[in-house]
């Protein structure tokens, strides 16, 4: 998932969508349930590490990093959990986190910056440093923001068979229209699909 051709830092966002189109549950911010059983299989995990490792730096909101840091920093070290999720909590705690927060103040967890910027000129700004993919996980905020300025260049979608039933929406009106490729479509255990997309643009 690299650019190899003019090393251009790819923009990816990485989420899970319900079959009614949510990133979260009726329960608000924080009702993930019935994205669980698709996050645990083998094909899912598989597929994060193959999303994921070629980033070097990882965009987050304020309530995914809480969240994110209240759990994964100490997975590398825990001999009882699953390689990839060893391995994925390895690469998380390296990389470069850029946080979007208004009301954050510390960054306690390594390797971890606080910015109250827009994200898509944080991530032009980004794009001008030398680096691997820049990849935003599971913050339909920074996503959204990054789809209206059209600053995104894949999409990776797992698309979970369940319906919330109500929650956050990923793709709301208003948005720009445009165009993606399907690159990859894989079948997890439990029936999820995990897609990948490429923008399409025009040649200039």
């Amino acid at each position: 998932m690299t650019n190899k051709t003019n090393n251009i830092r790819m923009v990816v966002a990485n989420i899970s969508l319900s079959m009614d189109g949510r990133t979260n549950g009726v329960g608000g911010d924080y009702d993930m349930s019935w994205i669980v059983p698709h996050a645990v299989t083998d094909g899912a995990r598989d597929n994060m590490i193959a999303v994921t490792s070629p980033a070097t730096t990882v965009l987050l909101g304020r309530k995914n990093y809480q969240g994110f840091g209240s759990y994964w920093p100490s997975v590398a070290d825990n001999e009882s959990a699953d390689p990839r999720d060893r391995a994925f909590s390895s690469w998380l705690n390296s990389v470069e986190k850029v946080v979007f927060s208004s009301t954050l103040k510390d960054a306690t967890w390594e390797n971890s910056r606080i910015v109250n910027a827009d994200p898509a000129a944080v991530v032009r700004d980004l794009q001008k440093q030398t680096g691997g993919n820049i990849i935003v996980l599971a913050s339909g905020s920074i996503i959204k923001r990054l789809l209206e300025a059209d600053a995104l260049d894949c999409l990776s979608i797992t698309f979970c068979p369940e319906v919330a039933g109500g929650g956050a929406r990923l793709f709301e009106d208003g948005l720009p229209a445009s165009s993606w490729m399907l690159r990859q479509s894989k079948v997890t255990e439990s029936g999820a699909l995990c897609l990948l997309y490429d923008r399409i643009r025009e040649q200039k």
